[in-house]
């Protein structure tokens, strides 16, 4: 029996055209110019998809986000009382429930541990929250205890403890955030800006009169070397008498510092209810619309003299005087502002289950109470 058994139907003669000689040597020069280009493109180390049009930059932060080392960045609060520890721990719970990557660290006097010795410990109560819930580190150390006045500000005897930021030399980059703020959006795309000592916003609520830079916010490399010489320059003995924080870091850094937006990451509670715009926009063509204004901001500073703080209860004869206004029936910055004040509030009771302090007298006895400028 044959081994080789003949097709059903007759093959069919192949009529594809034999290869060109020419085209086919062509054909290999190209594909070994194509071999040797790649093998130098990976020797000097760069990689050829970042040479195509349609790929990101290579730094982009939607690409780097998947492969940052967060752990190598922190969020830093400090505490010297009850009520901005309070508002230390509302800073972390937002940056929790907000999805925020990096680490956070709190720093608070020495004298306070977390042995909750009775229900109404709270300073301990809200050290564990912090450390247990939102995964803070807790950093005692050697800075004053402050009481809590019913005043503006409970911490104006120790505005310059924010210069520890800078012996967190453990990580590359810290930011520093005033604690008084709402955090709408997190904030971890600074820590991927490109690199600088320090970065801060424009104080443009001081303008025209003082051109400075604030201090609500300070993205920083710490150093041993800067945090010596900020604690030497905040002594008592070596800085001048009405010396602020803020001072203090303009003469260091005003004609250094990145700078930063201050409508993403500055925007003032105040700005709800000012007539003039100009300063918080840089220019007088741009009209407001709050609720876009809002929107594209990170970030909520209350900063509303002569209104108290607001973890303390408002004048009602303050209130009724010169709070926001509806105009031609427009009242968005009044719904704006009523509820950014009556969200910190509601999350204030949830948070630390704490109630607002009394309102302060008002009109004031005297003249002379003032905000910290720290």
């Amino acid at each position: 029996m044959s081994r080789f058994s003949p097709p059903p139907y007759p093959l069919k003669p192949d009529r594809r055209a034999s290869p060109n000689p020419t085209f086919a040597r062509r054909s290999r020069y190209v594909y070994i110019f194509i071999a040797i280009t790649l093998l130098c493109l990976w020797i000097t180390g760069h990689s050829p998809l970042s040479l195509l049009p349609h790929r990101s930059p290579e730094q982009a932060p939607s690409l780097q986000y998947k492969n940052v080392n967060w752990s190598r960045f922190a969020y830093f609060q400090y505490a010297t009382s009850t009520a901005y520890l309070c508002n230390a721990v509302m800073v972390f719970e937002s940056l929790h429930r907000l999805g925020s990557k990096a680490s956070r660290v709190l720093v608070y006097p020495e004298e306070w541990d977390t042995r909750i010795e009775n229900p109404s410990d709270r300073d301990s109560q809200l050290l564990v929250k912090a450390r247990d819930w939102y995964k803070v580190k807790l950093v005692p150390a050697d800075i004053p205890v402050t009481h809590d006045r019913g005043q503006q500000d409970g911490d104006q005897s120790a505005p310059f403890v924010k210069f520890t930021a800078w012996s967190g030399e453990s990580y590359d980059r810290v930011l520093y955030l005033d604690s008084d703020i709402a955090i709408l959006k997190h904030v971890d795309e600074l820590f991927l800006l490109p690199s600088t000592p320090v970065a801060m916003m424009r104080d443009y609520a001081a303008l025209p009169d003082k051109k400075s830079l604030a201090s609500n916010l300070i993205l920083l490399q710490p150093s041993g070397q800067e945090s010596d010489r900020l604690a030497t320059a905040s002594r008592a003995d070596m800085r001048q008498k009405d010396d602020t924080a803020t001072d203090i870091l303009n003469r260091f850094y005003g004609d250094s510092a990145m700078v930063l937006p201050h409508q993403s990451y500055g925007l003032r509670s105040s700005e709800f209810r000012a007539e003039d715009h100009r300063y918080y926009f840089g220019n007088t063509f741009e009209s407001w619309d709050p609720e876009k204004v809002l929107r594209e901001a990170s970030l909520v500073h209350f900063a509303d003299e002569p209104f108290p703080k607001p973890w303390i209860m408002w004048p009602h004869a303050l209130y009724a005087k010169q709070h926001p206004k509806c105009k031609d029936e427009d009242c968005r910055n009044k719904n704006i502002w009523d509820s950014l004040y009556d969200d910190f509030r509601k999350r204030r009771k949830i948070v630390c289950a704490l109630l607002s302090a009394p309102a302060p007298e008002w009109p004031p006895r005297n003249n002379t109470q003032k905000h910290s400028a720290g």
